[in-house]
């Protein structure tokens, strides 16, 4: 009978090594469209007679198309590179996910190494699933990074062999509630992701307005507005909290199974309350008081923050009755 967990382990690197060539590839994309909108400008320029072009014609987004008069966008290879790149290191990073639970007979999510391999497969499937329908390559680099750092990082630092499940995670609530966990924290990165990216548009589009002439990486001109960055955050940033929402209901239910009481403000319960929060804040502040631009952003980034927090120093430095990290 094959080693499955070896077996695992080898797909697993795999995956991180084409998720690194995928990263490479994406990056040489943000630096062709860097060229490309320089050299629109500069014909753009030379078509005026030398006069000043606006910044924002030249900076029509790779999302967006442009007016009958705009000429074609340009195909960006690199992207699709990066992206057949990312496609091929998923089905590795998928097979060594289910064989990591084969070879444990459970669901492959019960420790801290497990559930960064769930963790990144569902940003990564969230990411090529939403290519299907908006054109978000743009965000290629960032999310093969994101990542490349969390899945590396897990592989390098918290393996663990196999292990028969502690009594308390032999529940159903392990098969729904960390599964649900995973996703929100998925949504949530792509939110972090854009979020960056509008607090770099927004200083472009300032220093634009302001006329100054180098307004920041040329790429930028390629990207879909601020606002319209702002917009797809916002809107991913919602449909993760409703399932984080769930997670911190479902937690309360398997706690009063496992331990007779709903809530005890164990550190991690207390993590996962304190995300909710910010949150929460976020979608109320800007849903309802027009609190959005670059404090938006700022909350989106800490709110990921601090789901990172809670998922690897919580869990590594922290003890209480969420300790299952698998780590001595």
């Amino acid at each position: 009978m094959p080693d499955l967990d070896s077996l695992s382990i080898l797909t697993l690197w795999t995956a991180i090594a084409i998720y690194a060539a995928s990263f490479i590839a994406y990056a040489f994309d943000l630096a062709r469209r860097s060229s490309v909108s320089d050299e629109a400008k500069t014909r753009m320029l030379v078509a005026a007679g030398g006069g000043e072009a606006s910044d924002a014609a030249v900076g029509a987004s790779d999302g967006e198309a442009g007016s009958d008069a705009a000429p074609a966008r340009p195909r960006y290879v690199f992207a699709r590179i990066g992206t057949a790149l990312a496609v091929l290191g998923f089905a590795f990073h998928l097979t060594a996910t289910l064989t990591r639970g084969f070879a444990a007979e459970r669901v492959p999510w019960a420790n801290l190494y497990e559930f960064a391999m769930i963790g990144t497969l569902l940003i990564m499937a969230v990411y090529l699933v939403m290519l299907l329908r908006v054109d978000l390559k743009f965000l290629g680099s960032f999310i093969t990074g994101l990542v490349l750092v969390l899945l590396g990082a897990a592989a390098a630092n918290f393996y663990t062999e196999v292990t028969p499940l502690v009594d308390p995670l032999k529940s159903v609530w392990l098969v729904i509630h960390v599964f649900v966990a995973s996703l929100s924290t998925a949504l949530f990165a792509l939110a972090f992701a854009l979020s960056i990216l509008q607090l770099m548009q927004t200083r472009r589009e300032r220093r634009v307005a302001e006329g100054i002439e180098n307004a920041g990486p040329g790429f930028l001109r390629t990207l879909p507005a601020a606002t319209r960055l702002e917009n797809m955050a916002y809107r991913f940033t919602v449909v993760g909290f409703i399932f984080w929402t769930f997670t911190l209901i479902a937690g309360a239910i398997w706690a009063q199974d496992a331990w007779g009481r709903y809530w005890g403000f164990d550190v991690k319960e207390t993590w996962t309350f304190i995300i909710w929060v910010l949150y929460a804040g976020y979608i109320h502040a800007r849903a309802t008081r027009g609190w959005r631009g670059n404090p938006s952003a700022w909350l989106s980034i800490t709110g990921f923050a601090a789901v990172i927090f809670n998922f690897t120093i919580v869990n590594v430095f922290f003890k209480g009755l969420h300790a299952y990290s698998g780590l001595s």
